[in-house]
């Protein structure tokens, strides 16, 4: 017998000693995966996984003034909630999450268009009101309600 009949013959009797899921085995996987997929469907159901930008806090000093047409950076309400500013054109306080509502990507101010521009796949949202007006996002942003006081720029809940 030839080097390369016995390399066949090896491999072939690799291949059938090689056996195939048993009936246990998939079993124990659909099980598996199914117990995976009901504890990822009850933690989405039970909140654990918020969306950003949905909550309210209470009023937080956020920055002393803006000039009009410039823009200021903050976290409301938690410190992993990045949020934008903005004083428009008609002396108006506006701001939202700045997180985009398509990937989660940073939604930056751009003061010469006056928009609020996504940069990963091109959304483009409305100053004035938040929402959409190109792009892929499938909602505005949520809207983060600010009160202009003698002591500066408040984010949020409380009276005015």
């Amino acid at each position: 017998m030839n080097e390369e009949t016995r390399a066949r013959r090896h491999l072939l009797d690799r291949i059938r000693e090689d056996r195939l899921v048993t009936r246990r085995d998939y079993l124990r996987l659909l099980v598996t995966v199914s117990g995976g997929l009901l504890a990822g469907t009850i933690a989405v159901a039970s909140g654990i996984f918020r969306r950003h930008g949905t909550e309210t806090g209470a009023a937080r000093k956020v920055a002393d003034s803006v000039a009009t047409g410039e823009s200021f950076t903050f976290s409301y309400p938690g410190p992993d909630d990045p949020a934008i500013g903005m004083r428009l054109d008609d002396d108006s306080l506006v701001a939202y999450s700045s997180v985009c509502t398509h990937l989660a990507c940073a939604v930056l101010w751009i003061k010469e268009s006056g928009k609020l521009e996504c940069p990963c796949h091109n959304g483009v949202f409305d100053a004035r009101s938040g929402d959409v007006l190109a792009g892929p996002p499938p909602r505005p942003l949520p809207k983060i309600e600010l009160r202009e006081r003698s002591d500066g720029i408040y984010a949020g809940g409380g009276s005015a």
